[in-house]
């Protein structure tokens, strides 16, 4: 019997692949996918590998790898790392990114040519796919700036903005465990790309066939690719140093970069802006893609975890503060000594309260604010923020989707001149010009002058905060999230908002819910009905936030899917007014009460429509 052709071979694969979408071994997203890659020139490498697995019948590792194409999120692409996969980050689906970005680059500007700058994270892998979007872009008539080591993000911002390039790229996956990286796209003022140039990029990406390549050293040679060195560091730091308001210097504590780059920027800034007091944490200084001493191998520092073995460190130096930069310094984290000799782990809302009212004290105090500067956050960012601005006569904007490259659009928008201070509650904050990218430099610089002068008055950053709660009124948040990964998963994160959509609560431990904007319908719904009572204009998202009306405290629910991870995330918030100092204490208490049992409440309403969805056997087709 002749051996069958090629053709015939793909063919009968293929019929497997069908055969497996018949009796739900595979949806047909990822057979779609699969058979993609198993019948198109360009796949051509990962053809045998991929027949022999459907051969063997893997169709739960071929579901991993092809249940989607790896989309653009809030920040950018991002996900589990892996040889081969449309839903995965591997060679192939970064060197698509890569000329995703330089074709509608040169399709925008109508002619060839361009700028870009690359740099990259401590990451494993990092250095490979950072050389292979050099090599890519290079390859497509670009002239590549590439950082000789790895980096921070938001000295990758600063970089676009001072070299004056048409795009950059950052790879990492910012906090998401050991076995994730990333592909984050810049545009020329510096920020994430935006509307329209994410949708043009994404095109493209689909489009890409056969991606030109160049070697690496000898496109070094040729001067195609030009490494970049001591200079733009000593310019990056000289700019986040510039931006002092403070010569108080005197404060004891430990800074850790979690294994990644904080090192080359937030610690470098404090120890030239003379924060000698400061050290660096040993343990979890040396670049580590494993983040081997983090505990649990998971460098986000909104997890107070991660600051144990510091804390540790703290408390047998007598340090006061510990700082914590996520692995590509772009987010900080903190906690404070408190009267007791405690760590206090602050949150990325309180966190930016305080850098808030620091920064504009301190401007108030040059005379350098007008009715026109402006703060700017997120919309699931604390409201504490707005109140501490509005107390300084600025602006607010504070009706941003998640995202920090929201914040950089409205820099350009409104006129970054009078642009005082950005902020998300996910630890990302900005203040200058110098990038278009929360900075955890800029942050760790201003907490760190806030805490010493506080030191000096014999207070703490926690005492500041009560300050402010005495003037403002007492806000707290909390944040809960459901991870559901995989395709499944997916699948249950989109039907879970729909419930929060169409039939969500109403009442949750006592508290009516009144209304609710839904930033994906465009549309503002009166609760317990859930019928429209007025539009909502742009901005567009699939967020819902619940509102409840003349409650004490004050009660709000945000929902949202997650932009790079495969989580829902929850987001809550109280608000209580303080009639005088000392009650403040029992206030906190029970509006912290109040808000925990809110949160119990929506925890098992969440888990009640979980179970439901998990008893619900019947395969995802797709679309």
């Amino acid at each position: 019997m002749a051996e069958m052709s090629s053709a015939q071979q793909t063919s009968t694969i293929v019929n497997k692949v069908d055969a497996a979408v018949s009796v739900g071994e595979l949806s047909c997203d990822a057979a779609g996918n699969l058979k993609r890659w198993l019948t198109r020139p360009e796949y051509g490498r990962y053809q045998s590998q991929l027949q022999q697995m459907i051969e063997a019948g893997d169709f739960e590792t071929l579901t991993t790898l092809f249940f989607e194409s790896i989309p653009f999120g809030t920040g950018g692409r991002r996900g589990l790392m892996s040889e081969m996969g449309s839903a995965t980050i591997n060679a192939r689906t970064i060197a698509e990114s890569a000329q995703g970005l330089a074709t509608y680059l040169q399709d925008h500007k109508q002619t060839s040519g361009g700028r870009a700058v690359i740099a990259c994270d401590t990451r494993n892998r990092s250095d490979e796919f950072a050389r292979l979007v050099a090599t890519t872009l290079a390859a497509n008539g670009l002239h590549v700036f590439f950082f000789d080591t790895y980096r921070s993000t938001p000295q990758l911002s600063f970089a676009v903005r001072h070299l004056q390039c048409d795009v950059g790229v950052m790879i990492t996956a910012s906090h998401n465990p050991p076995s994730d990286n990333g592909f984050k796209a810049y545009w020329s003022n510096g920020g994430q790309v935006l509307s329209p140039h994410d949708k043009g990029i994404i095109d493209r990406v689909a489009a890409a066939e056969e991606i030109p390549t160049l070697d690496f050293d000898q496109a070094v040679s040729d001067g195609k690719i030009e490494l970049l060195g001591a200079d733009l560091d000593t310019a990056y730091i000289d700019t986040v140093c510039g931006l002092s308001l403070s010569t108080a210097r005197s404060l004891p504590g430990v800074f850790t970069p979690l294994h990644g780059v904080g090192e080359t920027s937030a610690y470098r800034a404090l120890q030239q802006a003379g924060f000698s007091g400061i050290e660096i944490f040993e343990p979890q200084r040396d670049p580590d893609g494993n983040f081997t001493n983090v505990p649990d191998h998971l460098p986000n520092p909104e997890r107070f975890e991660v600051f144990q073995p510091a804390i540790e460190r703290a408390r047998e130096t007598g340090g006061e503060l510990v700082l914590a930069s996520d692995p590509d310094a772009d987010r900080l984290g903190a906690c404070v000594r408190n009267g007791d000799g405690e760590f206090i782990h602050l949150t990325g809302n309180r966190i930016g309260a305080l850098l808030a009212d620091y920064i504009l004290r301190k401007r108030a105090a040059a005379n350098s604010l007008t009715s026109d500067h402006f703060v700017v956050e997120t919309l699931v960012t604390t409201p504490l923020i707005g109140a501490i601005a509005q107390s300084h006569g600025v602006r607010v904007i504070d009706d941003l989707l998640v995202g920090f490259k929201y914040i950089g659009e409205t820099m350009d928008r409104e006129g970054a001149d009078r642009f005082v201070f950005g902020v998300e509650e996910s630890l990302g904050y900005l203040a200058g010009d110098h990038a278009r990218d929360k900075d955890a430099s800029v942050a760790a610089l201003y907490l760190a002058e806030l805490a010493a002068e506080l030191r000096e008055e014999g207070k703490s950053l926690l005492d500041r905060l009560d300050e402010l709660y005495v003037e403002l009124g007492y806000f707290t948040e909390g944040q809960q999230s459901v991870v559901r990964g995989g395709e499944k998963g997916q699948q249950q994160i989109r039907q879970l908002i729909d419930q929060f959509r169409n039939e969500p609560p109403t009442e949750l431990a006592g508290i009516s819910l009144g209304r609710v904007r839904d930033y994906g319908q465009h549309e503002i719904r009166s609760l317990p009905s859930n019928e429209v009572a007025e539009p909502l204009p742009e901005p567009r998202d699939n967020l819902l936030f619940f509102e409840t009306e003349n409650t004490e405290p004050r009660i709000a629910l945000a929902v949202r899917p997650s932009g790079t991870e495969p989580k829902i995330k929850f987001y809550t918030f109280a608000q209580a007014a303080c009639e005088q100092a000392d009650g403040l204490a029992e206030l906190k208490q029970e509006t912290d009460e109040q808000l925990a049992l809110f949160q119990q409440e929506l925890s098992v309403w969440v888990g009640e429509v979980l179970k439901r969805l998990d008893n619900d056997t019947s395969p995802e087709t797709g679309s």
